[in-house]
C-alpha cells in the first residue's frame, strides 16, 4: 500500500493514511506517455492557415510572354515564387484530434497518481474549508515544504479541491506557482506536470462513497440477472 502524509489546514502533520485502492495502478509508462500526448495535442488550437496561389487576390494574367524576353518563364503573380504570392505546402488549418477511451483515461490518471504517491509528492490536507486568507495558505505550503524532503523550495503545487471546499480557491489562487483545480477535473497531464499534488481529504472521502454506491448497483444488477435466469429455467 502507498502511504500518504496528512496535514491539517494549519500545517500540523497528522497520522498518515493508505492511498485508496481505487486510485492505485501499476506503473505503465507507455500508457502515461500516450495520455500526455493526447492532452498536449488538445492544448494547441491548430488554426494556422495560409492562402494558396488560387486564393490570392491578384490578377491571373501571364505577366509577360513565354519566349523572347531573356527571362525565366513565369505565369501569374500569385505564384509562390513571388513576394505576395500564395504559399506552397503551408499549414492548412486542419486540426488532427486525438482522443483516449474512457477506461484508458481513468487508468492513466491512476498511474500518474500512483507515481506521485510513490515519490512522496502526493499530500492530503484535512479541513481545507477553513482556509480563508492567502497568508494562511502560504504558511501551509511553507510547512509542507519544510516537512517533506522530496518537495523542493521552488516546486510547483497543484491543489485538488472538493466541490464543497471550492472557496479555498480564493485563498490559494494568488500564490506563485500554485494551481487550483477540482479533484474531479484531474487528468494524467495535470497530475504528472503539476508538481507536488495536494489533495483535499474530503474529495477522497466523496470518491470512496461514490465507489461504494457503484459496487452496490453492480451487485443489485448481478442479482437481478441471476433471478431472471432462474425464472427462465
Amino acid at each position: 500500500m502507498i502511504k500518504l502524509n496528512v496535514y491539517s489546514s494549519a500545517g500540523t502533520k497528522k497520522a498518515s493514511i493508505n492511498m485508496p485502492k481505487g486510485l492505485i495502478e501499476k506503473e505503465n509508462k507507455l500508457l502515461l506517455a500516450q495520455a500526455i500526448r493526447v492532452y498536449e495535442s488538445g492544448m494547441h488550437p491548430g488554426v494556422s492557415r495560409v492562402k494558396t496561389r488560387g486564393e490570392i487576390r491578384a490578377s491571373k494574367r501571364k505577366i509577360y510572354r513565354q519566349k523572347g524576353t531573356g527571362q525565366a518563364r513565369h505565369g501569374a503573380l500569385s505564384a509562390p515564387i513571388f513576394v505576395g504570392g500564395g504559399k506552397a505546402h503551408g499549414p492548412k488549418g486542419v486540426k488532427r484530434t486525438l482522443s483516449l477511451p474512457q477506461k484508458m483515461r481513468q487508468k492513466s490518471l491512476k498511474v500518474a497518481l500512483s507515481i506521485k504517491g510513490n515519490d512522496k509528492r502526493l499530500i492530503v490536507v484535512d479541513n481545507l474549508s477553513s482556509l480563508k486568507k492567502t497568508k494562511d495558505a502560504a504558511d501551509l505550503i511553507d510547512k509542507i515544504v519544510k516537512n517533506e524532503k522530496e518537495i523542493g523550495n521552488k516546486s510547483k503545487f497543484t491543489f485538488a479541491l472538493s466541490e464543497k471546499n471550492e472557496d479555498a480557491k480564493k485563498a490559494l489562487r494568488n500564490i506563485e506557482n500554485v494551481t487550483v483545480i477540482l479533484f474531479r477535473n484531474l487528468n494524467a497531464y495535470k497530475v504528472y506536470f503539476g508538481g507536488a499534488l495536494v489533495v483535499d481529504k474530503q474529495a477522497l472521502e466523496e470518491m470512496k462513497k461514490e465507489g461504494n454506491k457503484e459496487k452496490t448497483k453492480e451487485k443489485a444488477g448481478s442479482k437481478g440477472k441471476d433471478l431472471r435466469k432462474s425464472a427462465k429455467n
